[in-house]
C-alpha cells in the first residue's frame, strides 16, 4: 500500500504545481487590458477494488454496505477560463473602447502566414500609419470589419450600439465611417487562448455569433475605457498560500510512505 500512497502523493504535488502555474499567470497578468482569469479544475483518478460494495457477505445472505476502495491520485481535468465583466477604467481616449455585457472584438492577426479572424476582450484602439484602427497588442491587429480614420478627421465618436461617427475639419456635422461588430460564442470558456490579448474559436467553443453591439444577447460599446483584467489579487493570494500548504501536505504524505517503505524493507535484516 505504500507505493500506492507514493503515487497518489506524487499526483497530487504533480497537478497543485500546475495550479501553481495559473495562478502565478493571473497574478502576472492583473494588469493585462482584457484579460481573463482562469480556474484549475481536478479529478480523481481511478480506484483499486478490493472489495465491491454490495458483495454478500460471508453467509451470503446479505450485501455488505461498504467496499473497499483506495484512489491513485488527482488529475488536472483541464483550466477553465472565467469571462465575468472586469473592471471598467476610464481614459478619455477617443479610440479606447469597452465593451460591458458578451462580445468580443474581432481583429485579423496571422498564422502561419496567412490572416485569420481573432477575438478580444482588449479595447485599446488606435490609428496606424493606413488610418485603420488597430488594436495596440505587439502585432497591431487590424479591427474587423476595417474602419478607416482619415487624415483630416478631428473629433471621432463611437455610439452604444458600434456606430462609429466622425467629424472633419470645417464641417459641424458628424458622418458614420464605419460599424463595429461583436462576437460571442455558445461557450466562450472553450475558446484558444494564444497569447498577444488574443483568442481563437475551437470545437469546444463553438462558431462565432456575430451581430451588432446590444443585439442578440451583445453588451454595448462604452467609448473613452477599456476594460481592465477581472484578476481578484485577494483571492488569487489566498488560493496561492493554500496551494503551498496543500503541496506541503502532499510532500509530507510522500516522505511518510517511503519511512514506510524503508521500515518493511529492513524487516528483512
Amino acid at each position: 500500500m505504500a507505493i500506492n500512497a507514493l503515487y497518489a502523493s506524487a499526483t497530487g504535488m504533480r497537478a497543485l504545481d500546475t495550479k501553481l502555474g495559473v495562478l502565478a499567470n493571473n497574478l502576472a497578468n492583473i494588469n493585462t487590458t482584457g484579460f481573463k482569469r482562469s480556474r484549475t479544475n481536478f479529478e480523481d483518478l481511478f480506484y483499486q477494488t478490493k472489495v465491491e460494495p454490495g458483495t454478500q457477505n460471508a453467509g451470503g445472505q446479505n450485501p455488505i454496505p461498504l467496499g473497499v476502495q483506495v484512489g491513485l491520485g488527482t488529475n488536472v481535468s483541464g483550466t477553465q477560463l472565467n469571462f465575468t465583466q472586469g473592471p471598467i477604467d476610464v481614459t478619455n481616449q477617443p479610440f479606447d473602447m469597452a465593451i460591458q455585457g458578451n462580445g468580443f472584438f474581432q481583429v485579423k492577426t496571422t498564422e502561419g502566414g496567412q490572416e485569420v479572424t481573432a477575438y478580444t476582450r482588449a479595447g485599446n484602439f488606435t490609428v496606424n500609419g493606413n488610418g485603420n484602427l488597430v488594436l495596440a497588442n505587439s502585432e497591431g491587429s487590424v479591427l474587423e470589419p476595417a474602419i478607416t480614420i482619415g487624415q483630416d478627421v478631428e473629433d471621432v465618436q463611437v455610439n452604444t450600439a458600434g456606430q462609429v461617427l466622425a467629424r472633419t475639419q470645417g464641417q459641424q456635422n458628424f458622418t458614420q465611417v464605419g460599424q463595429i461588430t461583436l462576437a460571442r460564442f455558445v461557450n466562450p470558456a472553450g475558446l484558444l487562448a494564444v497569447g498577444k490579448n488574443l483568442y481563437k474559436p475551437t470545437d469546444a467553443s463553438g462558431e462565432a455569433i456575430v451581430a451588432n453591439p446590444t443585439e442578440q444577447g451583445l453588451g454595448q460599446i462604452q467609448q473613452n475605457a477599456i476594460e481592465m483584467s477581472n484578476v481578484d489579487p485577494v483571492r488569487e493570494l489566498v488560493d496561492l498560500i493554500q496551494t503551498q500548504r496543500y503541496f506541503e501536505l502532499n510532500s509530507q504524505a510522500l516522505r511518510v510512505a517511503d519511512d514506510t517503505m524503508q521500515l518493511i524493507g529492513n524487516l528483512r535484516r
